[in-house]
């Protein structure tokens, strides 16, 4: 009996141990000691489960020594082996086909696996492994190696595992003799064998890359210690630095086998109670980020034969690997700022199905809670947590693809342990096939939930924050998956809350406006978010676009073949709320929307919407966007827009628009280093024209508009405004094609109809005229309700047109087309055009000079000495310096630097267009049934003064002016246009050649009710 438990070990040792011979096994008694042992990396890798782009480099083992129990009992008691220390290297594949560790012999057959369940087998299964310490180093080549040098690279991790035991166990758990672990896989037509893994401390130390050493930079490191960045960060020296320390948990490992012994599943439970790292530096924080995503792209590469898995007959075929780790403490530390972030119920699982040809992984991650605070800021604040509201009792939500993907491994369910209560904070499942197919077959799927969040910005935490995600969190174009895949992206959310807290005595919002009166009240915005969603998918349906119905876009057609070359996103929520928060409303605590005492609702979006549409001209992967001489389509969607603002609260939004734009450009500069370098002129060589994309349209649509400017602001939202503006059905579109030698820019505007109401100011003007009338505390007159009576100054009378079909359309208030043509070279001038065609119908106007300058002093436009008011001087400031000024800045249209031929004089092609105002100019303007009821400032008064007849309406005191139609056309010829004799003409000075107007009245004290009942 002993020489066959000796055979028994021998045959295992030779299994798990490289060169391995008889002579070196020397039984002593119940002992065998051996040293110096180098394990099978390919055998290690294929039990472990690793993924096949990560190479067991070198395992070794310092003394080994097995522990036999008495022969009677090797049946049912375990073998010991014992382990002082072990030393394993792990390193990512630089190349695609080096799937095999440099160290690794040849598969292993001789183990006998799927040739029965043998003694040696059971001897194997049954043993307990006891390992003083482990030394784990793992070195991954992913990420943003080639950004910035050898001080980018990846750093490594130094893991070491001390009193390491893992040991058999019975189906539940529990330690019993081997004889009756073995007894439930009777009966069953697979064999289980259950192991649990102990461990009492765990640390992860980040190591500097040996490539660090030689980057110039690194010369003097003790010069680089405390060096910043122009934008203030640490982004040179690391030295190392411990990231995790004192860690004990536990795993639960299921092997699942056929009868003939063959491999076919390997699941493993980690369950970490806590985690905590307590002081992290700033480079060690950046180094960290770069480390997790080096350690994501090995786990994800797409570009590695899912054959080289499988290194040995022990490999299996579907694998699932899960930590749950209770509780996650991570603490930043550094001399200007400190972070820290807290997780609770942390769950990471990875799922693997493998035939052979393909290996699907699903991985999911769920989060049960988050907070992230910023302790250094006075005082100190939450910048993420969940939302304080009741979250609904909601079914966890799965994808269709997530649903029945592995057979269960484990046979009798998840543990209590594994049990999640209630619907995590943040849920993610994402699929990914290996090696990625070729489309129309997608590489990879992803889906994200997310429940009620709350997110706190604050300008010095969003800077270094957004400073750590541009420099930790950068992977190479096709590190992960080819530039042929095809993915897609979804992404949802309940609800957002964000708050955006401004100190007007400390931020550089308010510089050099120290003298404005609209600064005390407000102290931040809050936006409120629902039901946000975000989709990218080749096989979206974007119906706000309506592909189908546009040619140029017949590869993004339904039923087309997708690929590479096409991308399509959309953004929806069905509500938006901008809403401006007190000085005692912002302290630093997240408070709901509707629970805050001191927010201003000022602007609410529902059913915005956002479809954009891209794909390459030649059918290649799309790489850049936007895409070169591509195809792009951009719609924005709002079912409704209400304003309820005061004069204040715009003002106040305006510096807040100016601020989000020094913000972000603060940002750019933090993401600057990390973006390749490139010169100017390499930014400049070739044409403007192959840079761009040759056919893009861009749309707006809003079904209702109303714009409320209030006399102050209150609290109640319902309050009378100064100022009501109420649009209806409006659509922007500007398109942009190339037409052989130019390009052509077209612009449509749409605008059903428009409602202008404001306060009666004629009560206020009556008083300055000495004139006794009734008013309100501010000089308004009453209207019943208590409130200022409103006074429709423009209006819209709709008309409709019957069309062929017999359907009728409503005439828009605005049709405005406008086609400009400009040729790619300025020898090509004379072809420069512009045609404009507008038709304004159905306005109605009301009031009069006195009333609009009156309107105009109230609302701040217009100031005491008729120039200028501070208010409007400070408005167009803001906006001149907001962040998307600079999308208004039109390039330089010169043509005095051009010669006759059209070259430049100084022989240089600076990619930009010269060009003059175009030589074809055709406009056509025509106006359509228009009436003005407009009231003179004299007659008014007059009136007023000398009759004081309270019985004589406004309708009385007004010129009426009427016309059906009136129509102008203008046209301009090109410069070198020949005429009937031959000879060249020049451009006309004055090219107006048509005006008409058909039905025109004008008159005035003529009753005319019709107009005004609807609107008193």
């Amino acid at each position: 009996m002993e020489s066959i438990v000796a055979l028994a070990l021998e045959y295992t040792l030779k299994y798990w141990l490289k060169s391995f011979s008889r002579d070196q096994f020397k039984l002593q008694g119940r002992t065998v000691q051996l040293s110096n042992l180098d394990i099978n990396g390919d055998a290690l890798h294929s039990s472990l489960g690793l993924p096949p782009a990560l190479n067991v480099t070198t395992a070794k083992v310092g003394k080994l020594e097995i522990l036999l129990p008495y022969v009677s009992n090797i049946q049912i008691e375990p073998v010991v082996v014992q382990i002082d220390r072990l030393d394993l290297v792990l390193e990512e594949n630089s190349d695609v086909d080096a799937c095999r560790s440099s160290s690794s012999t040849q598969p292993s057959t001789s183990s006998g696996k799927g040739s029965g369940y043998g003694f040696a087998d059971k001897i194997a299964d049954g043993m307990t492994l006891e390992v003083r310490t482990v030394n784990l180093l793992l070195e991954t080549r992913g990420g943003a190696r080639c950004q910035g040098g050898a001080t980018w690279a990846s750093p490594l991790a130094s893991i070491t595992i001390r009193n390491l035991l893992l040991y058999t166990t019975n189906e539940n758990w529990h330690v019993v003799n081997l004889k009756e672990a073995r007894d439930f896989s009777n009966n069953k037509k697979f064999i289980y064998v259950f192991k649990k893994l102990e461990w009492e401390f765990l640390s992860i130390d980040l190591l500097p890359h040996p490539d660090m050493f030689m980057d110039a930079n690194m010369a003097h490191p003790e010069e680089e210690v405390n060096r910043r960045d122009e934008d203030g960060a640490k982004r040179v020296f690391f030295g190392g630095e411990r990231f995790i320390e004192g860690i004990s948990g536990e795993a639960y490992i299921t092997v699942q086998r056929t009868e003939l012994n063959s491999p076919l599943g390997l699941e493993v439970q980690l369950h970490i109670t806590e985690a905590v790292c307590p002081a992290l530096s700033e480079p060690g924080l950046r180094a960290l980020l770069r480390f997790l995503t080096g350690l994501y792209v090995c786990l994800n590469r797409g570009d590695v034969d899912p054959n080289a898995q499988q290194r040995t007959t022990e490999s299996a075929g579907r694998s699932l690997v899960s930590i749950i780790v209770d509780h996650i403490f991570l603490c930043i530390k550094d001399a200007e700022f400190r972070l820290e972030l807290l997780m609770q119920s942390l769950f990471f699982s990875r799922t693997s199905v493998s035939d052979g040809e393909k290996t699907k992984n699903l991985n999911r991650v769920m989060i049960g809670g988050l907070f992230l605070r910023d302790t250094f800021s006075h005082p100190p604040c939450t910048l993420v947590q969940p939302s304080m509201q009741a979250v609904t009792k909601d079914v966890l939500h799965i994808p269709e693809f997530g649903q029945n993907f592995c057979p269960a491994i484990y046979p009798l369910g998840e543990q209590q342990w594994q049990l999640h209560e209630g619907i995590p904070l943040i849920c993610l499942h994402s699929l990914q096939v290996k090696p990625s197919p070729a489309p129309p077959c997608f590489a990879s799927q992803t889906v994200i939930d997310c429940q009620p969040l709350m997110i706190h910005l604050q300008e010095e935490s969003c800077l270094r924050i957004s400073s750590f995600l541009a420099d930790g969190i950068v992977v190479n174009p096709g590190a992960v998956l080819p530039d042929f895949s095809v993915d897609s992206l979804v992404f949802t959310l309940k609800e957002l809350d964000i708050t955006i807290p401004l100190d007007t005595g400390e931020s550089s919002i308010f510089a050099g406006d120290s003298n404005s009166t609209y600064q005390s009240s407000f102290a931040g915005a809050r936006l409120h978010i629902e039901n946000l969603f975000f989709s990218e998918s080749p096989k979206l349906k974007l119906r706000l676009l309506n592909l189908e119905k546009d040619p140029a876009c017949f590869s993004l057609w339904a039923g087309q073949p997708i690929d590479a070359s096409q991308k399509k996103w959309t953004t929806r929520a069905s509500q938006l709320i901008l809403s401006l928060e007190t000085c005692s409303d912002l302290t630093g605590l997240q408070i709901p929307l509707e629970r805050s005492s001191g927010s201003w609702r000022c602007v609410e979006l529902k059913d915005a919407c956002i479809e954009v549409a891209m794909a390459t001209a030649d059918g290649k992967p799309l790489i850049s966007i936007p895409p070169p001489g591509g195809v792009i389509r951009v719609g924005v969607a709002f079912q409704q827009y209400l304003s309820n603002t005061s004069v204040e609260q715009l003002f106040f939004v305006l510096d807040l628009y100016a601020y989000f734009g020094r913000v972000s450009e603060k940002i750019a500069i933090v993401g600057k280093n990390n973006r390749p370098r490139t010169s100017e002129n390499e930014a400049l060589a070739g044409s403007l024209m192959e840079k761009v994309p040759s056919d893009t349209a861009v749309s707006l649509a809003v079904k209702d508009l109303q714009l409320r400017f209030l006399e102050s602001s209150s609290m109640d939202i319902h309050e009378m405004p100064l100022v009501q503006f109420v649009g209806d059905d409006l659509f922007i579109k500007v398109t942009h094609r190339t037409l052989g030698g130019a390009i052509a820019i077209s612009s449509t505007l749409h605008w059903g109809s428009v409602e202008i109401d404001c306060v009666d100011t004629e009560g206020n003007l009556l008083h300055e005229n000495g004139t006794t009338l009734t008013c309100t505390e501010n000089g308004l007159p009453s209207a019943g309700s208590g409130y200022p009576q409103l006074r429709p100054v423009f209006w819209v009378q709709s008309k409709w047109k019957h069309q062929s079909n017999g359907i009728a359309r409503a005439i828009p208030l605005l049709d405005i087309s406008v086609v400009h043509v400009i040729p790619y070279n300025a020898r090509d001038i004379e072809c420069h055009s512009l045609s404009v065609a507008a038709c304004i119908a159905g306005v109605r106007l009301g009031g009069g000079m006195n009333y609009a300058e009156t309107l105009l002093h109230r609302f701040g436009i217009l100031g005491a000495d008729g120039g200028p008011g501070e208010g409007l001087s400070k408005g167009l400031e803001n906006l001149s310096a907001g962040p998307l000024s600079k999308l208004f800045k039109a390039s330089p249209l010169l043509v005095d630097n051009l010669e006759e031929n059209g070259s430049s004089r100084d022989g240089k092609d600076n990619g930009f267009l010269n060009l003059g105002k175009p030589d074809d100019v055709d406009v056509s303007i025509e106006l359509k049934d228009w009436l003005f009821a407009l009231e003179g400032a004299q007659e008014t008064a007059e009136r007023w003064w000398f009759y004081n007849d309270e019985n004589i309406g406004r309708e009385e005191r007004c010129w009426h002016t009427t016309f059906q139609s009136l129509q102008v056309k203008a046209k301009g010829s090109p410069k070198r246009l020949l005429n009937g004799k031959g000879k060249s003409q020049e451009t006309q000075e004055y090219p107006v050649e048509l005006i008409t107007v058909s039905t025109l009245y004008v008159y005035k004290y003529i009753y005319t009710h019709f107009l005004f009942s609807a609107f008193r």
